[in-house]
């Protein structure tokens, strides 16, 4: 298991700062300090590289919103949003990573396949931490629109050109107004 983890950190990296296409296995080997052998030990291609860092990425981002959503405060909804949408500096790199992997998987049927199967789970775990807190709606239909929310906000703001500003506080804005009713269990905190 610490190979795999030393491996998923040195992709994390390298990945973030070229993007997918420009990052071999060979490059992620170098930055972990192992060999090809260690890292087909680990993982069957760069496609699964690359879906279990989504995957370790999502289930961080899972346990930042959790703690926000357990924790009702004053302009706790701002702070969904802001958590759901900003790009900060260290968050663009994996914004681009992922929007690149997604046009890779419109070409690729089977990846597109894999990266489905992906959003399910991501989306599954959103839905039974939407429900926990209360959602008035269907849990599953509100982690599908949040995510397919994000991923368009975010592919609209990532690249920090003109309008990213605007469009990046209009839809905190909306968030932050639209969460209070559709969690109404976090009650006058949001």
């Amino acid at each position: 298991m610490h190979t795999r983890e030393r491996l998923l950190d040195a992709a994390g990296r390298v990945l973030v700062e070229h993007g997918y296409a420009r990052t071999t296995i060979e490059d992620v080997c170098a930055a972990a300090g192992y060999t090809r052998g260690a890292f087909y030990s680990s993982f069957e291609s760069k496609q699964d590289l690359v879906l279990a860092l989504f995957d370790r990425h999502s289930a961080h981002r899972l346990e930042q919103l959790d703690s926000l959503l357990h924790d009702p405060a004053p302009g706790a909804a701002r702070r969904i949003g802001e958590l759901l949408l900003a790009v900060d500096p260290d968050e663009r790199g994996w914004i681009l990573l992922f929007l690149e992997f997604r046009l890779d998987g419109a070409r690729n049927p089977e990846l597109s396949a894999r990266l489905h199967e992906h959003d399910k789970a991501v989306t599954g775990a959103l839905a039974l931490l939407l429900e926990r807190n209360g959602a008035s709606v269907s849990a599953q239909s509100l982690a599908t629109f949040l995510l397919a929310s994000r991923e368009g906000i975010l592919a609209r703001t990532a690249t920090g050109g003109p309008g990213s500003d605007e469009s990046l506080g209009a839809a905190v804005d909306v968030f932050a107004q639209l969460l209070p009713t559709l969690l109404p269990s976090l009650g006058q905190g949001l």
